[in-house]
């Protein structure tokens, strides 16, 4: 392979590489609306074996609103921002998405 077509494959993959998405510092995870009742307790058991999910707990900053997909949510991104913000951290067997605008509502700050 000449010296010049590797310096030009070298140079694409540089390209390439700097403009895959990226979660940024002003991404959350949170629970896609659609996934099932059974999806999103599956979600709050697992990250709540890796990180502190005493917010949804009654009288927690995060008990209230008091649904499913809130709580979800919630232990959703934190597990995800655990990870490094990593797009495999937000994935929740596809029941995760990330979004650019804080979910955070009243005492319960994301």
């Amino acid at each position: 392979m000449s010296s010049q077509l590797l310096a030009l494959l070298l140079l694409l993959s540089t390209v390439a590489v700097h403009h895959l998405p990226v979660a940024t510092c002003n991404s959350w995870c949170v629970a896609l609306p659609a996934a099932t009742h059974e999806q999103l307790q599956f979600n709050i058991k697992f990250a709540c074996s890796y990180v502190d999910c005493s917010a949804i707990q009654p009288g927690g900053s995060c008990y209230y609103p008091n649904t499913l997909l809130d709580h979800a949510s919630f232990v959703m991104n934190i597990y995800y921002n655990s990870q490094g913000r990593s797009f495999q951290a937000c994935s929740f067997g596809n029941t995760g998405y990330i979004i650019d605008s804080d979910p955070s509502a009243e005492s319960c700050i994301y």
